[in-house]
């Protein structure tokens, strides 16, 4: 049974012990749990008992190259993300990383600041797509089925939703955790002649969410955004 760990969890997999020290430590320090391998085969003996959400992989490692791992990952159908690390900058080896199926490719030497960013952007989309994926999301206390539109609680509570409440939990979750401007929900739910209106159907689904209007914790007002729904793995 692989382990999950609470925070997004990195595997680092590098030959050269410097890299592989640096990163583990300056990761951990932005709220990473950072594991490392010093060669492929290491690392498929980790990845066979461990979750992680993201690869940093080296390309010129001894043995199987960074390059023929990911070959195989993919094969397999993994779709893990992997930002490439290597010495070779040129454009050829770039498209090639991006061609079998990198996320990201940065070139040594690199700032572990640009690194960290690029980590946080692929996760964000990682995250936002699992999101729109998935058959059931988690919105705090509550499961919401999204082909049958009902929100169920732990506690085996159900709400079930209008379908205009259904529309706008979707276009919310498929952006999940981002802030959606209230424009663009009037547009899709057609109802731009009155914009407000789309106030009052946020109004409806926080109270069927029991968020409080005044400090909601799932669905946020973010001023001058829009509106924001907070949803957790599953």
């Amino acid at each position: 049974m692989p382990y999950y760990a609470e925070k997004p969890h990195i595997l680092v997999i590098d030959d050269d012990d410097r890299i592989r020290d640096l990163l583990q430590r300056f990761l951990a320090k932005q709220d990473y749990v950072v594991s490392c391998a010093e060669n492929a085969q290491q690392a498929k003996e980790i990845l066979a008992g461990f979750e992680y959400d993201l690869l940093v992989l080296d390309v010129m490692m001894p043995g199987q190259s960074g390059f023929d791992f990911l070959v195989e990952m993919r094969e397999k159908g993994s779709d893990l993300p992997v930002i490439l690390l290597t010495a070779k900058g040129e454009p050829a080896d770039r498209i090639e990383g991006l061609t079998i199926g990198a996320d990201d490719y940065l070139v040594k030497p690199f700032e572990p600041k640009e690194l960290l960013l690029r980590i946080q952007a692929i996760l964000k989309r990682a995250h936002k797509y699992k999101a729109s994926a998935q058959k059931d999301v988690r919105i705090g206390d509550w499961l919401y089925d999204r082909e049958q539109g009902v929100l169920q609680k732990d506690d085996g509570e159900n709400v079930a939703l209008t379908n205009s409440e259904k529309q706008l939990c979707e276009m919310l979750i498929q952006k999940a955790n981002n802030p959606v401007a209230r424009y663009d929900l009037a547009e899709k739910l057609g109802l731009l002649e009155n914009e407000r209106s789309i106030d009052v159907q946020i109004t409806r689904l926080r109270k069927k969410l029991g968020d409080d209007s005044k400090v909601p914790r799932y669905l946020k007002t973010v001023r001058g955004q829009g509106y924001l729904l907070r949803v957790d793995d599953v």
